[in-house]
This record gives C-alpha cells, sequence and structure tokens, in this order.
C-alpha cells in the first residue's frame, strides 16, 4: 500500500505520531492494507473478526493492529473484554492529500528534466535520425 510506505514523510511533515512507529508500519504493508481496505473500510470491527479471513493468530493481528494504532491509521476502544478497531478515516484522508501533493511535484520535476533531455538531444542532433529516416 503506497500510503502507509508514505507514512515517515507525512509523519514529519505534518507532525502526526512518532516518525519510528510509522516507520514499523511500513513493515504491515500486505495485512494493513487487508485490515484498512477489506474490513475496517465497512465499519468498526473486533480483533477476532479481523482475524477470521486469515491463517493468523490472534495475537498476530493485534501486533498488526498495535503496529496500525501507533501510525494513527485506527484507535482501539475497549468495552469489557472486547476490543473494537475503528479505522481513522481523516488521517487516510490527510495521507491521500499529501501524497498527491507529492506526486504533483514529482511529475512537474520529470515533465522539467524531459524537456532539457529533449533540448540536449536536439543540441546534439540525437533524435534527428528518426525524423529523417520517417
Amino acid at each position: 500500500m503506497v500510503v502507509l510506505r508514505a507514512l515517515p514523510g507525512l509523519v514529519r511533515d505534518l507532525g502526526v505520531g512518532d516518525e519510528g512507529a510509522c516507520a514499523r508500519a511500513v513493515e504491515a504493508v500486505d495485512f494493513g492494507d487487508a485490515i484498512l481496505n477489506a474490513r475496517l473500510a465497512t465499519g468498526d470491527a473486533t480483533v477476532g473478526e479481523l482475524a477470521e479471513p486469515y491463517a493468523m493468530s490472534l495475537q498476530a493481528v493485534s501486533k498488526h493492529v498495535a503496529v496500525l494504532e501507533s501510525a494513527g491509521l485506527v484507535t482501539k476502544t475497549r468495552t469489557g473484554r472486547e476490543r473494537t478497531v475503528h479505522l481513522e478515516a481523516d488521517v487516510l484522508d490527510l495521507m491521500t492529500a499529501w501524497i498527491d501533493r507529492y506526486r504533483r511535484r514529482a511529475e512537474a520535476r520529470y515533465r522539467r528534466l524531459d524537456h532539457v533531455l529533449d533540448e540536449m538531444n536536439d543540441r546534439r542532433g540525437i533524435g534527428n535520425d528518426k525524423e529523417e529516416t520517417a
């Protein structure tokens, strides 16, 4: 999941959470993606409900949830013996905006680089052979 890979920079830019915790979140990308997109997007769930579709122990799922929680992507509430996990959609919206901003910057840089390389090739006569044979 691209969003989780971008967490350390997001935390630095937005001042949200702990950058080290976000770096650890990158390690949980695949399972975290499944939790966020497949299950929590439809509503809150207990750790047991999150574990059901996977061949993982409750302890392993709890560890993954803890990483997502330390990154600020989910929150847990405790009611009796049950711990309900809630997706923090606002944080995902912030991350999406951050990623879009950097994507636009990167695309602009690549366009400028393409322009510079085209000019260099024009000066050297590279690429003109293609036009002459066409």
